[in-house]
């Protein structure tokens, strides 16, 4: 089973978490930010990866160590699960409806670190949540993961609804991109024989 183990501490976080690319959409999610713990349940449960995370943060200063630090930890799970990328079907995209939103996500496991983030979230806040973080989030995932993703919300005024469904459409996006290609299994999806 494609799984990874990251313990991540800095003088901000302490972060420990258990990734299996092949689950069934368990997950344990502690990160302290109330809002994160249900983005990350729900990105678990939509790409069906199996997700543990226990974050200790500074988050009576703000949350904004915790959210960053859980994306790069997560970035750097997703690295380490898939290995050489072998037998990887590399690309997937995905254009989810969320009530009035419509959020489109597309991405390249390319070994490159990119991110277009095409979101326009109406408010500063989601509940107590800061919804600038949600960029944050995804830009220490795409630079720890290395791969390149494109967030593009095509719809939306709710920000709770375009976060949310950036979160399952991102999961439903990589989904597609580690699932194992059978006929292809014991190939690297590149003409450089690496990405």
């Amino acid at each position: 089973m494609r799984s990874a183990q990251i313990n991540r501490k800095t003088n901000e976080t302490d972060i420990r978490l258990t990734l299996y690319l092949d689950g069934t959409g368990k997950s344990n999610i502690q990160s302290g930010v109330g809002f994160l713990d249900h983005m990350l349940t729900l990105f678990a449960r939509h790409g069906r990866f199996d997700l543990d995370l226990v974050c200790d943060g500074d988050i009576y200063v703000d949350d904004h160590h915790s959210v960053e630090d859980i994306g790069i930890a997560l970035g750097q799970a997703f690295e380490q699960a898939l290995g050489d990328k072998r037998g990887i079907t590399r690309y997937g995209s995905f254009i989810l409806p969320m009530d009035e939103s419509l959020i489109l996500t597309a991405v390249d496991i390319s070994g490159r670190a990119h991110l277009n983030y095409d979101l326009h979230i109406p408010t500063q806040k989601v509940g107590t949540f800061d919804t600038e973080l949600t960029e944050e989030f995804f830009l220490g995932f795409v630079r720890n993961a290395n791969m390149t993703l494109h967030l593009k919300q095509l719809e939306g005024k709710n920000s709770h609804h375009i976060i949310e469904g950036t979160f399952k459409s991102v999961a439903r996006t990589l989904k597609q991109a580690v699932a194992i290609e059978e006929r292809f299994k014991d190939e690297i999806p590149s003409t450089k024989g690496v990405l």
